[in-house]
């Protein structure tokens, strides 16, 4: 649920997401295929509790009539009640609360696998997946950004924190970090640049600004086109792939599938490393970026299914 200017800025970004989310499901060879939803409301609105609930009931609607071809999910914008709410007009919902027999907020685990993520890219560069003493920029602290810096502060990182929203200086001020702004965040010479706000926020402008060694995070489409991947790799730095990096919340959502059991979820979601690792190893040996190695991945998956 997002704020768009006009309903085709809204379709552009269903379709952005659900071709990430397509090379997420083949990449982490889950038997899922890569839909999205969105429930577009105008810019800066927010909804009364009545019609946002509405909106919510009609969604359902539109997630029954496609007769289990889609399942949703929590994701920006939405919460485990709002998954309640559309649990009322289908089941094919994920991510419900325990008690109703789903796997609860995703956030938890995609942050998980971030951090998995982080410490691969870590190890790829420093020849340690330790955290202690790296600094990182932590840039957006949503649901899953917040998490991420907690983790990363329990491995003993060193952070710099950063949001567009003032308010959320209170997780700095908790963890006893730094704050800069969202574009100064970017630019801070530091290890790791974990983006984990909304997406497009590496391009022409923004890459050659950069000062870390690596870039890994929770936000989707990170990249504003295929080719700044070309300009990282040209400017030594390693990206993990996004649709790689965050795939931790589908991988657990995936777990319902089997009888959910937060253990395996949990082990599932730290293979992100390992198969970052790979990614790495191939992209090395083809003389390619990691989003070429990983979209090699994702499409002889796709092929064979």
């Amino acid at each position: 649920m997002w704020g768009y200017a006009d309903a085709r800025l809204a379709l552009r970004d269903a379709l952005r997401l659900s071709r990430a989310m397509t090379y997420k499901s083949a990449v982490a060879d889950l038997p899922l295929g890569g839909g999205k939803g969105v429930i577009m409301t105008a810019p800066g609105e927010v909804l009364s509790s009545e019609r946002r609930t509405a909106a919510l009931l009609d969604f359902g609607d539109t997630v029954e009539s496609l007769g289990g071809r889609y399942i949703t999910a929590e994701d920006v914008g939405t919460s485990s009640r709002d998954m309640r709410v559309i649990a009322q007009r289908t089941a094919h919902v994920a991510g419900l609360p325990r008690r109703q027999g789903g796997s609860g907020d995703p956030s938890p685990f995609t942050a998980l696998g971030v951090e998995s993520a982080i410490r691969a890219c870590c190890e790829r560069v420093f020849s340690t997946s330790s955290l202690r003493e790296r600094s990182v920029a932590v840039v957006g602290l949503g649901h899953v950004g917040s998490r991420v810096a907690r983790r990363c502060a329990r491995a003993g990182a060193n952070l710099v924190l950063s949001d567009i929203d003032e308010r959320k200086r209170r997780v700095a001020d908790e963890l006893g970090t730094g704050w800069a702004s969202p574009a100064e965040a970017l630019e801070l010479d530091v290890d790791v640049v974990a983006p984990c706000a909304l997406g497009g926020v590496l391009d022409d402008t923004t890459v050659p600004r950069l000062r870390c060694q690596i870039v890994a995070g929770a936000a989707n489409n990170q990249l504003a086109r295929e080719s700044v991947a070309d300009l990282l790799a040209a400017r030594d730095i390693l990206w993990a792939p996004d649709f790689v990096a965050n795939a931790g919340g589908l991988i657990n959502i995936a777990e319902e599938q089997n009888g959910y059991n937060a253990t395996t979820a949990g082990r599932r979601v730290r293979m992100i490393g390992d198969t970052l690792r790979q990614i790495f190893d191939e992209a090395a040996a083809t003389d390619a970026t990691p989003l070429t190695a990983a979209l090699a991945i994702a499409r002889q998956r796709l092929a064979t299914t």
